[in-house]
């Protein structure tokens, strides 16, 4: 019954759906227009790539992902598959071991709980088991996080639960360019990959130079991008919380405030590198996600941050900015309550900033 609406909730939400042609053409790229010309491009490139997944063909993906693919590559490059993830997952599995490329598709990573035998003891270690003689060249993909009124079991973010495993890499893609790069990375990467997008963003239309639309246009994982400069604060932030601090840094700008935002991209690895530049300029430092504070995302660049010498460039002790620590509740009300928002980024900095909000601002006049 959920899946259903979840499928007829993504029907309804379908906005400006536009070919991989149309996408490629224009200034403007929504991200579900990025992730449908990267599987365009890659299916193309190498015919061991192939998609499969509950609705991703005939359908065209229960979020339209997967648009037009069906029509084009055919049933054996483009597989429906039964309500069934540790079975389809185990296939793509054993189709990566065999020398394939899949991309496995999962209409939500809270459904990836009934795969995650397969992800982790299959996947993730078997190139290490097998003393780096068997790759496992797979992409498990689909939407992560909160959405919007799906409740408890179906609102929880992944980053950190896969991210904890060695073997895998994790990728939280935040805009377009993000989604179009890092998904034909994702595909050409040897190893297994994790790709955890946000359905609340799908629709959006990010602006994109002219380069991300060349067909050999790649994200490096790993690499993560400072998306606002800043001298004040650093904001380290993924997926759709590199929205809410890009938000949050404009109304601190307006009180002299200069925060600089880095979207992570990638969970695994963690390019701590950027992290610690940004830290040893700015001196401060908040973490944002929109999942669980407990052994988060948020979590582990804090303690990265202790392990080594950015830690004495601190002036003010790191700041967690998280979802709230309970299960997601249905009413719409707290659903909003439940995520960080805004204001509560910006308390947070002003809280981490103190007495220093005040110079901060006379200095930037």
């Amino acid at each position: 019954m959920l899946r259903t609406r979840l499928i007829q909730a993504a029907s309804s939400a379908q906005r400006a759906f536009s070919t991989s042609q149309k996408a490629l053409a224009a200034k403007q790229m929504t991200v579900r227009d990025a992730l449908n010309s990267a599987l365009d491009d890659e299916l193309a490139r190498d015919d061991r790539v192939f998609i499969l997944g509950e609705e991703v063909a005939q359908y065209d993906g229960a979020y339209k992902i997967s648009r037009g693919l069906w029509k084009k590559y055919g049933d054996k490059r483009v597989i429906d598959t039964p309500i069934t993830e540790m079975g389809f997952a185990g296939i793509a599995v054993g189709a990566a071991m065999a020398g394939l490329r899949p991309v496995c598709e999962f209409m939500t990573w809270n459904f990836s709980m009934q795969a995650i035998d397969h992800i982790i003891n299959s996947a993730a270690k078997t190139f290490y088991m097998s003393a780096g003689a068997v790759n496992v060249p797979i992409v498990f993909r689909g939407p992560n996080g909160a959405a919007s009124g799906v409740a408890a079991q179906h609102s929880q973010c992944f980053a950190a639960w896969y991210a904890h495993c060695p073997g895998l890499k994790v990728i939280s893609p935040y805009d377009s360019e993000d989604a179009r790069g890092l998904l034909k990375a994702a595909i050409r990467d040897p190893d297994p990959v994790v790709f955890l997008e946000n359905e609340l963003v799908y629709g959006t239309a990010f602006p994109v130079d002219d380069k991300v639309a060349d067909k050999d246009f790649v994200v490096p994982i790993g690499k993560a991008k400072i998306m606002r400069p800043g001298k004040d604060i650093t904001l380290v932030a993924h997926s759709k919380a590199v929205e809410t601090s890009l938000l949050a840094a404009a109304e601190l700008a307006k009180k002299g405030i200069e925060a600089e935002v880095i979207n992570l991209r990638s969970i695994r690895p963690l390019d701590t590198a950027t992290i610690f530049a940004s830290v040893r300029k700015t001196h401060h430092l908040v973490t944002v996600e929109n999942g669980w504070p407990q052994h988060g995302v948020g979590a582990e660049i804090c303690a990265r941050i202790m392990e080594d010498q950015t830690f004495f460039e601190l002036d003010a002790p790191v700041w967690r900015c998280a979802g709230v620590d309970v299960p997601m509740p249905y009413a719409k009300t707290l659903e909003a309550h439940a995520l960080p928002r805004v204001q509560d980024l910006v308390e947070a900095v002003l809280k981490v900033l103190g007495g220093k909000t005040g110079k901060a601002a006379a200095a930037n006049k």
